[in-house]
Formats: C-alpha cells, structure tokens, sequence
C-alpha cells in the first residue's frame, strides 16, 4: 500500500505541475498581461500632444477603425474622477463601467483622451477554455491510474468471493505493472496455503476412518473375546496371545496418532533453535543407531567430516532416519549413505538396491497417507514418513528429490548454499 500511496502522489503531483506548467506557457505565448498593454495608448496620447486641440478628434475619428474601442477627447472640466484622483501625462487611468467593461483616461495637454467603454477581459471566453481543460486533463490523467486499479481490485473482489464459496485451488493473475501485484502474490499464497491445509483435513479424515478402524475393529473383537479366555478352564496360552495382539492393535494406534502430530506440527511451526548442524556427524550417529540388528549392510560415505548447515539437528536426524528405515525395508544387499556437497548446495544420499519404485509413483509417494503398491511394500506403514521428510525440508528451505529404477532407488536431500 505504501507503493500505491507513493505512485498516486507522484503521478498527482507530476501532472499538477505539467499541465500547469504547459497551460501557463499557452497563456503568456497568447495574452500579455504586462504593463507594456497600456504603451500604444501612452504613445497615442503623446502624438495627439503634437496636433492642435481642434483637430485632435478629427484626426481620431480617422485612423480609429475599430468600434470596440472607441476614442475621444474631452475637455479636462467635462472629466469627473474619483474623490483623490488625478489626471497625468504619460499614465492611465482605469476606471471600471461595471462588471465587465472599463474606460481609460490619459491627460493631453489641457485635454483628456478617453478609451472606451471597452471589454475588461476580452480572452474571459479563452481562460474558461483553458480552465476547463486544465480539470479535465487531471480527470483524465486519474482516470488513466485509477482505471486499471480499479479492473485489478475488481479482479481481487471476485477472487475473494470465489474463496468464500470454498473454491480453494482460485489464483489471482495481474500483470507485473500492476499496482496490488503484491497483494495478488499474498493472496495467491493464501489460498495455496488453505487449500492446503484443507487437503490435509481431507487426509486426516481418511486416516482417522480407515487407519484406525481396523485396529480398532480388532481391538473390540479380542474384547468381546476376552472374557471367555478368562474363565480358569480357558487356553492360558489363546488368553496372551489376545492381550499380545491386543497390545499390538494399541501401539499401532499410537504410533499412527504421533505421525499424525508430528505431520501437523511441521505444518504449523516455523524454523525454530536453528543452529549450525554438521551433516557428516549427523549421518555418522544415524547410521550407527539404524545399523545394529539389520542383515543389511550401510556403507556410509563422507566427502567432508565438517560439512555444516544451518537447522534443526533433531529434524534433519529424523529425516534421514525415516529415509534409512524405508530403504531397509526394500534393499536387497546393500544401502549407501552419502553425505557430500558441490558450489551450490549440501546433500545426502541414501541409495538402496531394491526393486524400485514404478514412475506413475514416483510423485505420488511424498503424498500423505499414501502407500506404494509395491508387493515387497506389504502395504506396511501409515504413508506419513515420506510426506514427514519433504515438511522438514520445506521447513528448511531444502527439498527431497528422487530417482528411481530396477535395482537402484536414491533419495536425496538438499540444502541450497546461501552463502
């Protein structure tokens, strides 16, 4: 807005200045309001001093031509002035008839020359024209601003009513000269924004009626079959197989509920305890945790012992720790681990040997509660730890990509250089 203040000032004040300025030029180049109008009149009465008193007004009635000035010689006493008024050679004296017309009086000799009555201002008609054309260039150059700010607000009032009728995915297009460009971009980016955290609602839904009903359902069903394993003639060893899978229905529950919290918190909270964080330590410690007890074997790979980066140690561990644990679950042999950089920005690499994940999923798995169809999947997992990994980087201002085909899957995390 203060973009748009300083623009309609400066237009405002540039055009009061131009059109003045122009109009002003027009006026002195076509009427001369200076004291030199009166000269032909002083000179007239400075040769009419040279002819004899008799002849003055024949000699007027002569060259006198023009009837809208008429010109005559009086005798001093036939003169009636003002209180405090004198007649002098060489100076006129304007004395107004009414609104609108004027007579001029200069002494010559013992007789007066008279000039008039005359039109006081015979360009009014002129100054009107021009007054007039002085507003309506203004209105015209406010037009010229207004109307396309107009147009674009416009455009914004039925995107913002098109919002409020829950057409979430509704972009703004301005040109880039556009005076609420900025506020077009804001609201672009709100509506992403909600129609985002819409989806995520739609996803949760989906999470809440069919991750947790089936545990649910099961959890029910060893309840109602509970207490018939818990008479003494009951099958001790049926009675804990029920409470062990009971208590597996329980924690899968919770574990889907913390990446449930865990997903929604990277959403709402921005970057916070960022600190410099070193990749390769960060990677080491993961590897080391992730490797005990797995047959397959993690070779890691450092370019550099001190690569640093800004963020969160916690979020980047969790990350790459999501990205290892789904790589375990589909290597065949052997998964790397790759922690290096270049001119323009850091990464790690965790590359596994698996089957591959098919191209028509490849853009599908950063998407929440979304799970491949792999068979060696096994359709394991609630599909949170990949949507989980690309909030972290997003929150991170970085990216995860991946490539992917039979026998190798990379999936890589980025982080820009900034400095």
């Amino acid at each position: 807005m203060k973009r748009l203040f300083i623009s309609l000032y400066l237009l405002l004040s540039l055009s009061l200045l131009g059109i003045g300025w122009t109009l002003d030029s027009i006026w002195q180049k076509s009427v001369d309001d200076s004291p030199v109008i009166d000269a032909p009149f002083v000179a007239l009465a400075q040769l009419l001093t040279q002819i004899p008193e008799p002849q003055r007004q024949i000699y007027l009635d002569k060259i006198n031509k023009d009837p809208a000035l008429p010109l005559h010689v009086y005798a001093t006493n036939e003169i009636a002035l003002p209180p405090g008024e004198t007649l002098m050679p060489n100076k006129v004296f304007t004395t107004t008839t009414d609104d609108s017309h004027q007579l001029q009086f200069i002494k010559v000799g013992d007789q007066v020359l008279v000039a008039g009555p005359q039109i006081i201002d015979p360009y009014a008609g002129l100054r009107s024209v021009l007054t007039l054309f002085f507003y309506l260039s203004l209105a015209m150059v406010a037009m010229i601003w207004v109307w396309p700010l107009s147009r674009d607000l416009r455009t914004l009032r039925h995107a913002t009513q098109a919002l409020g009728q829950a057409k979430w995915d509704t972009q703004i297009e301005l040109a880039n000269s556009s005076q609420v460009k900025p506020l077009a971009m804001t609201f672009n980016e709100m509506s992403r924004h909600i129609s985002s955290l819409i989806e995520n609602q739609r996803h949760l839904s989906n999470a809440v009626s069919h991750e947790i009903r089936t545990p649910l359902a099961r959890l029910k069903f060893a309840l109602a079959l509970l207490p018939m394993y818990c008479k003494p003639e009951a099958d001790s060893e049926r009675r804990d197989q029920i409470m062990d899978d009971m208590q597996i229905d329980i924690k899968e529950m919770e574990t889907l509920l913390q990446e449930l919290l865990s997903y929604a918190s990277l959403e709402s909270s921005p970057l916070h305890n960022a600190a410099p964080c070193n990749l390769s330590e960060i990677a080491s410690h993961t590897v080391a945790k992730l490797q005990q007890h797995q047959s397959v074997p993690i070779e890691l790979i450092v370019d550099n012992p001190d690569i640093m980066q800004q963020g969160e140690a916690p979020m980047i561990e969790r990350a790459l720790q999501n990205l290892i644990t789904n790589a375990q679950r589909f290597a065949q042999h052997q998964i790397k681990v790759h922690v290096g950089e270049d001119a323009e920005q850091r990464f790690i690499e965790v590359i596994d040997d698996g089957e591959g994940i098919p191209v028509d999923e490849q853009d599908k798995v950063f998407v929440p509660f979304y799970r491949s169809q792999s068979a060696q999947n096994g359709n394991k997992g609630h599909g949170l730890g990949l949507a989980i990994i690309k909030r972290i980087m997003q929150r991170h201002h970085g990216e995860v990509r991946l490539t992917s085909r039979a026998g190798e899957t990379n999936f890589t995390l980025y982080w820009p250089k900034k400095d």
